[in-house]
């Protein structure tokens, strides 16, 4: 029988609905793909409502150690629920996390999209040169990648190494103008979760090329891990010419 899964991670509903249909029963108000996934909304990342993930009667819970309070984890085990926790550092990581969560959920193979991903990251070339980055994620105040990040794996894996990789802080606030001394070869601007625009590249670093880089591709580890390198790669190859 297909567990009742709630899934407290955006990334992680993606990859449970399109490889276990009819398994989720709740997801985060942020769960955006699959679009129009109609299962009830269970309040946001940080802020789950837990009467109502409780009222959902699910056998599961799925979240992840950094973008999941510990405080309302243990209350949903207090309440005798499973808790499933990831943790993603880097890419490896992702795939094994990934197959751990979708086995716990019912899948009964690996799914082609799973075999994909791994299959592009594997195969990646060699970069031709090492670029450097710095990467906000946040602004007012600016805050950017920092050490042992996913996102920063992922950066590196495509030949960007971005210059706080040794911050002892993992998303560190760092002044602007701290950022433009550093001078960078790039900047990196995601779409998330801070929503940076083509704007703020121009405004805030004048000069350095900035790459606008879709969040889901550079911070989820879900399906889109499979078009994720093809896609980084064109932006950040767009942004250097």
């Amino acid at each position: 029988m297909t567990p009742r899964v709630v899934s407290l991670v955006p990334s992680l509903t993606e990859a449970v609905a399109v490889s276990v249909p009819g398994a989720l029963v709740g997801v985060t108000d942020w769960c955006s793909h699959p679009a129009h996934l109609d299962v009830p909304r269970i309040g946001g990342t940080k802020n789950p409502k837990l009467d109502t993930v409780l009222a959902l009667a699910p056998d599961l819970v799925i979240a992840n150690e950094e973008e999941n309070r510990g405080p309302d984890l243990t209350a949903l085990r207090e309440a005798g629920v499973e808790v499933l926790v990831t943790e993603v550092r880097d890419v490896p990581q992702a795939f094994r996390e990934l197959a751990r969560v979708l086995e716990a959920c019912g899948a009964g193979s690996r799914p082609r999209w799973l075999e994909e991903a791994e299959e592009a990251w594997s195969s990646l070339p060699v970069p031709d040169a090492r670029t450097t980055a710095v990467v906000p994620i946040w602004r007012r105040p600016w805050m950017v990648l920092g050490r042992d990040t996913f996102a920063g794996d992922v950066l590196a894996r495509l030949g960007v190494d971005h210059l706080y990789t040794d911050h002892p802080d993992r998303y560190p606030r760092v002044p602007l103008d701290e950022l433009r001394a550093a001078a960078p070869d790039l900047v990196v601007l995601p779409d998330e979760p801070y929503r940076f625009t083509a704007d703020d590249g121009p405004e805030a670093f004048p000069g350095v090329p900035c790459a606008l880089v879709s969040g889901r591709h550079l911070t989820w580890y879900g399906p889109s891990l499979a078009e994720a390198p093809q896609a980084l790669g064109e932006a950040l190859r767009a942004a250097r010419r």
